[in-house]
Formats: C-alpha cells, structure tokens, sequence
C-alpha cells in the first residue's frame, strides 16, 4: 500500500519503507514500540494474486480415505506432490513428458529435483488464497451485519468504527514524521498535516479490521480452504505415542542438528498434552555435509532398534549431542542396557545404511531440504518452530475427525 503525496518533494514512499528507516534510527522506546506495532498491523498486504494463477501445480484437499491412511502405516513411501487427472482415468505421472531414445520420463521422475522448489510454491498459493480468504471473510460478515441494521457496509463503518477512531497524538505524528524525515525535506510542522491525515487514516483501517474480526467471531465461520498436503510413510517400528491416533506427525531429524535438539522437547510436550490422539514417527536425514557425527548416530539409532531401545537412544542422544563419536555412542548403550557386543557389531557392518539413505530420499522427495521437518497429517512444516504452530495445525485436523484439542489441565 502505497501512502498519498507528501508536500515538499511530492515523493510517494511504501508504508514497509518507511516504517523500516524509522527502526533503524534511535528512538524513545515508547515512539519506536509505537511505531513497530503500526508496522505489525499494516503490513500483511495482499498484493501477489499473479502467482496463484502462475502456478499450475494441484493442491491436495483433506479428503484421505481411511483406507489409504491405514496402508500407510506400515510402509515408507514417498508421498506424490502432484498427480493431475487427465480425465481419462489415468494420472498425469502415468503419461511420459518426454521420450529419449525410445526410454520414457515421467512427471514422477522430476520429483526429487524439484520437490522443495515445488513444496514452496503450494505453500506459497495458499499463504496467499488465505489472505484473501480473511478479507472475503471480513468483508461478507460486515455486509451481513449491515444488512441486519439496514445500512450499507460505509454506513456501518460510520457508525461502529469510523466515529470512534481518536485523532492520532502528537507522539504518533512525530514517529511517523521520523520515519520519512530522511526522505522529504520539510520541517515536521509543515507536514503535520498531512501525515495527521494518514496516520488517522492507518488507525481506522485498522479498528475496521478489528471490527470485522469481532463480527467474525459471532458469526459461524468455517473455513474449509485445506493446506497442501504431502503423504509421506513412515516406519512402525519407530513409532512413538498411540499407533492408532488420528493425527500423525512425520519427522526427519538429525541426530547432531542443534535445531532437531529444541524440537524434541518440543514434540515430548505435545504428545503429552494430545496423548492418545497424537503420535510421532521418527525417519533420519542425517545432513552429512554439515554433521560430521550424524550419519553414524542414525545407524547407532538402528542397532539401538535392534534391541528394542530406539526411543532410549534417541533421547539420549537428544540429550548430549556432545557424545555421537563411537566411544560416546558405545557408552549409551552401556549406560542403556544393550548388548554391547551386538551393538558395536552391528555398528561396524553398516547394515542399515541402504535404510537411512532410503528415508533421506524419501524425505527429498517430500521436499524437505533441512532439518528438522515435519508432515502433520501431511502438513509441511518447516523447521524448529514454537509448540504453538503445531497446536494451529493438530488442532484442525482433530476438528476434522471429529476430536477435540487438548484435554483440559494437560501439562
């Protein structure tokens, strides 16, 4: 959103460009914490619909048949990031996209190099169909309400918001003032004026805003735009939780990642707090390049499985990444119980290094490119992110089989 014509240079400057020159200058923290917050709110713009319709890539919707839920379970496969019916009974990856010397390539050959670019881009779509969703949303609860007390959406604005908007104090005005300063040569009494007008201006979109939102809350909004969904496989044996909960969530961790670390603990607490309803599978994607230690914890995880301690090991390992050296690995299974014969035994024959590197090209497939990611019920997730981000997503795919979110007084 561009701001109207200032006096003097006449230049027309971003909101975004503004507010960014004010936090790089020194202010009082009451101006500058001012100042932040006007950015906050006004800077969710919807203004990229182009992309959308760029885009030709399938959105996967929520409707997953039980039964292909539950053949899953059991099995590590790759999920297909798209397959477009052609109206013939078959699915675009069942048609070659080229032919060289007689041999075919499919859609589905392409998966592994542009899975993470293609991922980003639904991700991309959505985050931009949501924006314009809420606005839609905002802008029909406003026109029920309207109705309702025979007016016009302007009119109800008049009365409920607009009226009751304050002028902006002169503290406000010379925030503003200093973030556009640099750009236009007046003195602040000169331009008051005109930045009292926008400032006011920024205050009533945003009390409109807030009004809407609190119509919204009074009306029955569902919202049924899904997420791009990836279904990825996973292995039962690494299965942590109820296996017959109804939201899954698929991890591909590392065992030396510093970011995977502040994870686990967060995954301990959501599976408290949705125990029964919520179980997580473990899968490796050991970054070698970066982890020097990662690809053999990953294998010492397997033998670890062998004897029935996987979830042991992977704490412990969790706990103190400073021990993924071979010494530090055989003294956790000492301290955990195992057979140290087998365990190192098992070690030295990298027997389960075709799996691990099976579960690092499965999770390519996916399009995960770093660790550590998360499919929630076939949900991306990207990163070490708060518990509060997973909550937004088990939350929802609980409302859609029909369950609750956390039990009241869980930890």
């Amino acid at each position: 959103m561009l701001s109207p014509r200032l006096p003097g240079r006449g230049l027309i400057l971003s909101m975004d460009r503004m507010f960014r020159l004010a936090e790089n200058r020194t202010l009082p923290p009451a101006k500058r914490g001012r100042l932040i917050r006007m950015k906050t709110r006004h800077s969710n713009i919807v203004f990229c619909f182009a992309l959308a319709f760029a885009c030709t890539i399938c959105l996967s919707g929520r409707d997953r048949p039980d039964k292909q839920r539950a053949a899953a379970k059991d099995s590590v496969h790759p999920g297909e990031i798209c397959e477009e019916s052609r109206g013939d009974g078959k699915s675009g990856s069942d048609h070659p996209i080229a032919i060289v010397a007689g041999e075919s390539i499919y859609e589905r050959d392409l998966a592994g190099a542009t899975a993470g670019q293609l991922l980003q881009l639904r991700q991309q779509e959505y985050k931009l169909k949501t924006q314009a969703l809420e606005e839609l949303i905002r802008k029909k609860v406003v026109e029920l309400e309207a109705r309702k007390q025979g007016l016009s959406a302007d009119q109800l604005y008049e009365k409920e918001v607009d009226a009751k908007v304050p002028d902006p104090s002169d503290a406000e005005l010379e925030g503003y003032y200093l973030a556009v300063k640099s750009q236009v040569n007046q003195p602040f009494q000169e331009m008051k004026p005109a930045i009292q007008k926008i400032v006011k201006k920024l205050k009533t979109e945003q009390a409109r805003q807030d009004y809407a939102d609190s119509l919204r809350a009074k009306d029955q909004v569902v919202v049924l735009l899904s997420p791009p969904i990836v279904e990825v496989g996973f292995d039962a044996a690494r299965v942590r939780g109820n296996p017959g909960a109804p939201v899954t969530i698929v991890e591909f961790s590392d065992f030396q990642c510093p970011y995977c670390k502040k994870a686990a603990a967060t995954l301990k607490d959501l599976l408290a707090k949705y125990e029964g309803r919520v179980k997580l599978a473990y899968r490796d994607f050991p970054m070698r390049q970066l982890h020097s230690q990662a690809q053999m914890a990953a294998e010492a995880s397997r033998c670890a499985e062998e004897q029935g301690k996987f979830w042991e090991f992977h704490d412990a390992m969790f706990a103190d990444q400073t021990r993924l050296d071979q010494p530090g690995l055989t003294a956790t299974a000492q301290k955990l119980g195992l057979d140290e014969n087998s365990f190192q035994s098992c070690l030295a024959s990298g027997k389960f290094k075709a799996q691990i590197e099976q579960d690092l090209q499965d999770g390519t497939k996916a399009g995960v490119s770093g660790t550590p990611g998360f499919f929630i019920n076939g949900v991306f997730v990207s990163g070490s992110q708060p518990e509060g981000e997973f909550e937004k997503i088990i939350d929802r795919e609980l409302a859609a089989t029909g369950n609750k979110g956390p039990t009241q007084g869980s930890p």
